[in-house]
């Protein structure tokens, strides 16, 4: 069980070194993670970044652009010929040079949990597009490659990271689930996105992980309980609301073992406006709204505290200074 106001991080930092990162990412979180570092490289912005292994990639460096163009080759051949459910499909030192240097960081030590991240396969496919800047999600079988790619990574993570704790979180990274429903996502269907979500959620749990999802600002709640996952990580600062409308599917979730990650420390241009002060403000004000159709106790129990975005676009003073408010919270709160 993890315990209650426990901190841990979405994934992005601005810095370019990777030993900074990582030895801010051990002093500042109860449940550390591997940092993408996106300053560093376009290789770690969300899409990049797990693309290796993709057939048909294609990228330019100076363009700091990738995407999909099939060609004649037996790319896909090669793919499905070495394919299977127990796959691993690495991040190399060139994609996330964050993963190896924590790795290192981790070397020798015993955690009660530690976590990682994939990007989702909505805004994975959603993102990558082919030759003529169509998302590929609407071709069915780079949809379902994209899937498998990013299960095998999902498992890469675990493997590697299980030496060093027996809970290993992987956090599903989903910002476009804020969108879909919009004009310009009208063709993916409700049905299609759940069942992303849960082969993804249950590929994590078949490795030995606990799958989480990311949520920005608001999303279909109740398919993204049903998916699977065992953590729902939501924009605490802005969209605490939007769970208000769901009380009766919350609280099954957090009855079931379920916890809600309250990203309650904004990672926009707002962190400049916020103290220790509207924080605590913020987050009892979150409470009472949620306490009022959900067990006030349950909500209390169930509870992860982190920022409500990676902070990769903010400045390192900005960082810190959400990181120090993300302390100051948990010790206010315990």
């Amino acid at each position: 069980m993890i315990a209650p106001f426990s901190t841990t991080g979405i994934g992005s930092l601005p810095h370019t070194d990777p030993e900074e990162a990582c030895r801010l990412v051990m002093a500042s979180f109860d449940i550390p993670f591997w940092p993408q570092l996106p300053g560093r490289s376009y290789h770690e912005l969300m899409i990049p970044q797990y693309s290796e292994g993709m057939p048909f990639i294609r990228k330019d460096k100076q363009k700091r652009s990738i995407w999909i163009q099939k060609d004649d080759s037996d790319a896909l051949t090669s793919f499905y010929e070495t394919y299977t459910e127990d796959t691993r499909i690495a991040v190399s030192e060139e994609y996330a040079k964050g993963f190896s240097v924590f790795l290192n960081h981790l070397d020798g030590k015993s955690l009660f949990s530690v976590k990682g991240h994939v990007t989702g396969p909505l805004t994975f496919t959603l993102g990558l597009k082919d030759s003529a800047g169509r998302p590929v999600y609407f071709d069915e079988e780079l949809r379902e490659i994209s899937l498998m790619v990013l299960k095998a990574k999902a498992r890469w993570q675990i493997d590697l990271l299980k030496p060093f704790s027996r809970n290993i979180i992987i956090f599903i990274d989903e910002p476009i689930l804020s969108a879909l429903g919009s004009s310009g996502y009208l063709g993916v269907s409700t049905e299609e996105a759940l069942r992303l979500l849960t082969e993804i959620s249950a590929a994590v749990k078949n490795a030995g992980g606990i799958p989480g999802i990311h949520c920005c600002g608001n999303a279909d709640w109740p398919m993204v309980i049903n998916s699977g996952v065992s953590i729902i990580n939501f924009d605490a600062h802005g969209y605490t609301g939007t769970l208000a409308v769901y009380p009766s599917e919350f609280t099954g979730f957090l009855r079931s073992g379920g916890y809600l990650a309250w990203g309650i420390i904004p990672t926009n241009e707002s962190i400049r406006e916020e103290s220790p002060e509207t924080i605590r403000k913020r987050f009892d004000s979150g409470m009472e709204q949620l306490s009022r159709s959900m067990p006030g106790d349950l909500l209390l129990s169930q509870i992860i505290l982190t920022p409500s975005c990676g902070m990769g676009s903010r400045s390192p003073e900005e960082t810190e200074k959400v990181l120090k408010l993300l302390r100051g919270l948990k010790e206010s709160l315990t």
